[in-house]
């Protein structure tokens, strides 16, 4: 039994736009990102894809990303689930900064390393600090112990692969078409995860906003096909757009 994958990361967002790290703070889409969402939708109606379950993040620019494509497809029925473990990774001290401005500061190496590595996480937020998820409504069932201050690509890995496993992968094994409207980092964490990436490859991998990833899987959950749903050109030049964001 094959079954079907898309994966979505969100639109462009407002702090995209700005080019300022993000991570658990809770922007919104742009006005490109609303759109980029909307697009994303138009092309999954055109190529018949019908959802039987959607999971996405509890910050508002994947799920509004994941309404738009829903809305798109007509199919605002299908059932939702809201995850915290499928947050963008926790940018810690960094959240909020611009991000050329950090290049600048700190160098290339250095941001790119705490931007695409797989194991050195940056500067981590005080635990006092106001926007530190311990202090918000939607985490406050979470023991504060497990709430991140920093995270590396490993660390989201580490928190995305459970639920993953316990909550995703049942409904593949039954067949069923399954989007998940998520962030660059917890996509790439199951990209890694589905196709193998190494620990050193990952690195110059770059998830490109508002295109959908579509798998098709075998019984084991074996990649049988993996390709964006846009032309190459246009996958191209928005992830090269991504792996920009940080130049001086």
């Amino acid at each position: 039994m094959t079954s079907t994958l898309i994966l979505l990361r969100h639109g462009e967002s407002e702090w995209n736009l700005a080019n300022r790290f993000t991570g658990w703070i809770d922007v919104d889409l742009s006005p490109k990102g609303q759109e980029e969402a909307a697009w994303a939708g138009r092309q999954l109606a055109k190529e018949g894809f019908k959802f039987d379950i959607a999971f996405t993040s509890v910050l508002k620019r994947a799920i509004r990303t994941l309404w738009y494509s829903l809305e798109e497809t007509d199919q605002m029925w299908v059932p939702v689930y809201r995850a915290w473990q499928l947050n963008e990774r926790h940018y810690g001290a960094l959240q909020g900064l611009n991000k050329a401005e950090t290049t600048k500061k700190f160098g290339e190496d250095q941001v790119k390393i705490w931007r695409r590595s797989y194991s050195t996480p940056p500067p981590p937020l005080d635990v006092n600090d106001p926007s530190h998820p311990r202090f918000d409504r939607r985490y406050e069932h979470l023991d504060p112990v497990i709430l991140p201050s920093t995270e590396s690509l490993s660390i989201t890995l580490a928190r995305v692969m459970p639920y993953w496993s316990n909550e995703i992968v049942p409904h593949l094994r039954q067949g069923k078409t399954v989007l998940i409207a998520a962030h660059g980092n917890s996509l790439r964490a199951l990209v890694k995860h589905l196709n193998k990436i190494s620990d050193d490859d990952i690195v110059g991998l770059n998830i490109p906003t508002g295109i959908p990833r579509i798998y098709e899987l075998d019984d084991d959950l074996g990649v049988i096909s993996d390709r964006y749903l846009a032309d190459e050109e246009k996958v191209k030049a928005a992830a090269a757009a991504v792996a920009a964001q940080a130049k001086a």
